[in-house]
């Protein structure tokens, strides 16, 4: 508005600079002397023995001479126009150059980026709200039973993972004080650690819609597995991605036989449909990321499911995998290649071996399987071949050897 005003003014200043053509300049005519001219007296250098510039005072008598004084003094005016006309000339391109440096000054303003008061190292920021903070971050649900030495090395390891909001144990562990007083007094600790104590001991009390849950964002974690913070990082941008499927580490899949009976196993399960078999149906909850809303639907799921998983304490991830892609029409999972993924079970002194290490494992699996379809009516899930791997990172984990 500023600029407006003065482009305005000097308007005007043009408007008033222009061109004003002078009167000719008459003759001068001869100065008669007389009673007070340089000849005849007193005498300075004007006409009528008067000062040049105080014509005023001219003691004539003479009106001729007085007329042609004052045509000399209007001529002696215009004779200082030109030096005029330069002055305003010089004003208006000073104003000119004044008005294009204001406008230049102002785009590279407009051009200069908006600097956010997040990214000023030194400019105060608010903390961010609980609503915030749970929108983009995740909890941590952890099963465990018989092993609490491996659960608070796991606990100590989770705790630091970036955007971890919170850690919900699921204590299995039936008549058995939790570790909760000596963690607490081991604290503090970067995120709160919430341990739910069981009355039964279920392998579905995991899928429970906790109270305590606030995060959009569900990690489900074996209590016997390891996962390096860039996997899991990295696996949280990927579902943040895509967060109607389980995003996770370990793929599974089913093979359909011309019986139409199906089958469970992993890459070693070949399918005649697909040559090598590079696909997968399923990604197993035990080291994976999903959406918090699928918990509170599996608790609206039929009877008959529940009663599958009591009776084998088993494929609740089966379950799952079944009910989001029931829930999309699509895969229902997303496989994230992991650079560092280790079981620990050798490790706890518990002497607890995973259920996967009996042999009717695999058996109960695919059992689980074709109970399922029966259950649903159908077969929900599909397959996929997306793997995402993290890039510049050595060493893959190869998911054969490791898991």
């Amino acid at each position: 508005m500023r600029i407006q005003i003065l482009v305005f003014d000097v308007g005007i200043l043009f408007l008033q600079a222009g061109p004003v053509p002078p009167p000719p300049c008459p003759a001068v005519l001869p100065v008669t002397p007389g009673k007070h001219s340089p000849a005849g007296g007193s005498g300075d250098s004007g006409a009528c023995g008067t000062r040049f510039k105080d014509h005023k005072k001219l003691p004539c008598k003479n009106k001729q001479r007085k007329q042609s004084y004052v045509a000399m003094m209007r001529c002696f005016h215009f004779c200082k126009l030109p030096g005029r006309v330069m002055g305003i000339r010089l004003l208006r391109f000073t104003s000119v150059v004044i008005i294009v440096l204001l406008l230049v000054a102002g785009a590279l303003t407009a051009l200069l980026p908006t600097i956010k008061d997040d990214k000023l190292p030194n400019s105060r920021r608010e903390p961010k709200t609980q609503s915030q903070s749970a929108l983009d971050s995740f909890t941590l649900i952890m099963q465990t039973y018989n092993r609490t030495d491996l659960l608070l090395k796991l606990l100590n390891h989770y705790q630091a993972i970036p955007h971890l909001h919170k850690v919900i144990v699921v204590w299995n562990n039936i008549g058995e004080k939790t570790p909760e007083e000596m963690w607490n007094s081991l604290g503090p600790h970067p995120v709160p650690v919430v341990f739910k104590v069981q009355t039964v001991n279920r392998m579905r009390n995991r899928l429970q819609n906790f109270p305590d849950l606030e995060t959009k964002a569900v990690l489900m974690m074996d209590d016997d597995t390891l996962v390096s913070a860039h996997d899991l990082a990295f696996a949280f941008s990927v579902w943040q991605q895509f967060p109607e499927h389980i995003v996770g580490f370990v793929p599974r899949k089913h093979i359909s036989t011309p019986s139409g009976v199906y089958s469970y196993g992993s890459f070693e399960l070949q399918n005649p449909g697909f040559g090598n078999g590079d696909q997968y149906s399923m990604v197993l909850i035990g080291a994976a990321f999903f959406h918090s809303g699928y918990l509170e639907d599996f608790q609206q799921q039929p009877e008959a499911v529940y009663a599958l998983i009591d009776e084998t304490q088993n494929c609740d991830d089966i379950a799952m995998n079944f009910l989001v892609a029931k829930h999309t029409g699509k895969p229902s999972g997303v496989f994230v290649k992991p650079v560092d993924i280790r079981n620990l079970e050798k490790d706890t002194n518990s002497g607890y071996s995973g259920m996967w290490h009996r042999a009717e494992h695999l058996l109960q699996r695919s059992y689980c399987v074709n109970k399922l379809v029966n259950i649903y009516d159908g077969m929900p899930l599909k397959y996929s071949n997306i793997m995402i791997s993290q890039f510049g990172f050595p060493n893959y984990a190869n998911h054969k050897n490791k898991m």
